[in-house]
This record gives C-alpha cells, structure tokens and sequence, in this order.
C-alpha cells in the first residue's frame, strides 16, 4: 500500500509542468527581494527602534517582547520568557522535511553612544549591580534581530515554497556568555524541534555592506575570564625587605605569563593572553597584602585552551615560591564557568553548502572569504551540544563601501565593533542580512515545486 501511494505521489509531481531550474530559482529570488523591499520600510522603523532602546545583557525585556510580537505577527508559534529569562522562540511547522533553527541575539552593551545618528540612543540604566550606565547596541545585535524578523515574515510569506520547520530564536544575554547557555540547558533542542541545522548571522565593522563573509572551521575563539588574586605580606614602603611585595610579584607574573604564548605554546595554536586590570595598594608608602590581576584569554582548540590554563596557574604559582611565599599565601586563580564562551566552530560541509547558495543569489564576488577572528560568540554553544546540530555564523557587510575601500587603501581604521562610535548602514546592511538567512533556510529546507 505505501509502494503504490508513494509512486501516485510521484507521478502526480511529474506530471505537474517544471520550469527549469535556472528560471524556478530566477523566480524565487524575484519573489523574496519584493518581499524584502515591500518590509523594508517597516523593517527600518523596527531597526531604528531597537537602537534607541537598547537593554543591557539579562535585562532585555522590551527588547524580548517587541520581537514576540513581530514573530506571532509573522504567524509563528510563540514561546517568552524561555530559560528563566528574557528568551524568545518561535517555530513555524510547515509540513514534513527538515528543522533549521535561525538564532539572533538580544542585548546590548554598557557604552555611551557618540555616532551622531537621529535614532543614537540616549538611554541610561542601573546595571545588575545597581551602577548606572548608558547602553547602547554597539555590537549590532539590533540588526541581527531586524534580520530574523524580517525573514520570519518573508518566509511565512512563501510557504507554499518550501516544506520542515523553522525555528526562531531570540537569545539574550550574549555580551555575557550567559544566554545561550541558559536556553538549551532548559531543553531548547527538547522542547522545541530540534534542529537539523542551525545559523545565525553577525554584522561586520570591516566588509562592506551588502556583502557576505563565510569561514569554514574556527571562527572566533574559546573564551575565558581568569580572576588572579596576588597574595604577600604588606608592610611599610621605607622597610621593603620586611614584607614579601605582591606589586613586584605580580608585576612578575604579567611578564612571565607572556612567555606562555611565546615560548610554550605551538605558534600555529592562536593564543591570546591579556591583562586587561591589575588593581592594588591604597597609598604610596605603603606595600598591600595583595594585588588583583583580571585576564582575557582566548583560544580555539580545547586542548589548547586547557594546557594554557594550567600554565596559567603554574606560572602564578612558580613566582610565588620563587618570591619566597609560603603555602597558605599562594595565588589564588580563578577561571569562571560564567563567563567561558565556548569556541564557534562553523561546520566546514554546511558553510561550504552556504557558500554556494550565497553565491548564486548575491554572486561570487560578493561572498568573501574571511579570516577567524580571537572575539567571542556564545553561539558556539548551539553545536557543542550531545545532538552535535550542523552551525554556521554568517557575517554581513555593515561599512559604506566606500568608507571600506578607503580603510583597505589606506590603512586608517575604522570604528570596530563595541566601539562607541559603531554605525551600520542601514541599506544595504538589512535587506543583505534578511535575504541571507531566507537564501540559509530554503536551501537547506529544499524549495518546493515550481512558482
């Protein structure tokens, strides 16, 4: 019986006429840059919205409720306050075939914006520990969730195009390493369709807009925040030979942990070793009791990553004896579980597959080849999960064209993300981003039929 219904099936499909390849995938393309234009303007107003309300990592709860409501608008199933927090999913169940999950991040960042824009946002706001800073989205996370809006619109839009399952997710927290965490320890790939493929997209401070950047392999690194607490016998400043300086130990240590990169480790393995704050003393004749010292370090293969840890300690813990320490007066080191952000990984099949789709709707000389960078994206947690689901993080273009050419000719900088001063343009940075993600989904869900 299911011989004879899947060969009706079949032969019902044959006998439907085809366009050829080349005009369906001509007509498809057709259809979604005009769904992409006839939101644009729509989209815009939402962009400009998110930049000058921006929330802070844990704290995005406008931001969490403006996009569930654009998602149930689009017609998808909506889930809130998923993890405990400010999470969002939505799924759209379009018939049988495959689950691709599309991922956009939700916070922003603890800067005070100086772009000259007439959506800069303003705003200001008690930190979790109850600081007041002013906020802004200076890592571009408002275009990443424009772009997943836009394309859930577009996507619902053309159902009759493509058949599986979306699924949507608006993540917070990943300023923090915090959310994507969270979100699949609370059954993300249980509670919802877990996907076959998953991506997400990041804006560029470096291409030019309306470009695609892919990497297959590493992408940004392991990251870790490691708390260092220097420990002597502080004294007088007249009578240093009566105390054991935690300053000089620890200024040591700065010098000595650099040795760890340059004379340890594989200088084929990326490493990245930064003191990034050393805080100690009150006064100027006075030796402390201790030193704190806070470090960034970054890596991309996990055995990397832990042997540079523990050198990390022996290093500590050697200039402390050779400073004459005792036992109980060793360095404390901390590494936090928190804040590690996991290496992104871009699955190389699934990346080169996008590369190919990319290609054809964007052509090949828009798709550029980019380089891994040592900035941390906690989206690599959605691959390192036991159901080991295919990532890929896209980068788009977010520079003028020409203010990028100028920077490759001449060198000058340009203000990189995180920056006060970061400023995507808006068009073509949006319509770029929506149409790659809808290009992501229906390659990987399959088109179907003929227009």
């Amino acid at each position: 019986m299911k011989t004879r219904i899947l060969l009706a099936a079949v032969l019902a499909v044959l006998s439907v006429p085809q366009l050829p390849l080349a005009a369906a995938e001509s007509h498809l393309h057709g259809a979604v840059a005009a769904s992409v234009e006839r939101e644009f303007s729509s989209l815009l107003a939402l962009y400009t919205d998110l930049h000058r309300h921006p929330e802070l990592s844990l704290m995005e709860e406008r931001t969490a409720g403006v996009i569930a409501k654009e998602l149930r608008a689009a017609g998808l199933e909506v889930t809130e306050g998923f993890g405990g927090g400010f999470g969002v999913v939505g799924v759209l169940r379009n018939g049988p075939g495959p689950t691709v999950l599309l991922r956009a991040d939700l916070d922003g960042l603890p800067v005070l914006e100086e772009t000259g824009l007439p959506y800069a946002s303003t705003r200001r706001t008690k930190n979790l520990s109850g600081q007041e800073v002013p906020v802004m989205h200076a890592c571009g996370h408002d275009v990443h969730m424009t772009c997943l809006v836009g394309a859930a619109r577009t996507l619902a839009a053309l159902k009759d195009r493509w058949s599986g399952t979306l699924v949507f997710v608006g993540q917070p927290a990943e300023e923090t390493g915090v959310g994507a965490r969270v979100m699949l320890a609370a059954g993300l790939y249980r509670r919802f369709p877990k996907p076959d493929f998953a991506i997400a997209l990041h804006d560029s401070a470096t291409l030019p807009a309306g470009t695609v950047g892919l990497i297959e392999g590493f992408s940004m690194a392991n990251v870790d925040s490691v708390d260092i607490t220097v420990r002597g016998v502080g004294g007088h400043g007249a009578y240093p030979h009566t105390t054991k300086d935690p300053v000089v130990l620890a200024a040591r240590i700065v010098l000595t942990l650099q040795t760890i990169v340059s004379r340890e480790n594989r200088p084929v393995d990326p490493v990245v070793i930064t003191v990034g704050s050393i805080h100690g003393g009150t006064k100027h004749n006075i030796i402390p009791d201790e030193v704190k010292l806070q470090l960034t370090v970054r890596s991309y293969a996990d055995d990397v990553r832990a042997r540079t840890l523990e050198a990390i300690r022996r290093v500590c813990r050697g200039e402390a004896i050779a400073a004459g320490l005792p036992e109980e007066r060793m360095p404390v080191i901390t590494v936090s579980e928190t804040e590690y952000t996991p290496a992104t990984y871009n699955d190389p099949a699934l990346t080169r597959r996008l590369r190919g789709t990319f290609e054809r709707w964007f052509g090949a000389p828009n798709v550029k080849a980019i380089d891994p960078e040592m900035g941390g994206e906690d989206f690599g947690r959605f691959g390192r999960t036991t159901e080991k689901v295919p990532i890929s993080l896209i980068r788009i273009g977010a520079v003028a064209p020409a203010l990028a050419a100028e920077s490759a000719r001449t060198g000058a900088p340009l203000p990189s993300l995180h920056s006060s001063k970061f400023a995507p343009l808006p068009e073509p940075t949006l319509k770029t981003g929506v149409t790659a993600l809808i290009a992501a989904a229906l390659d990987l869900l399959g088109v179907q039929g003929s227009p």
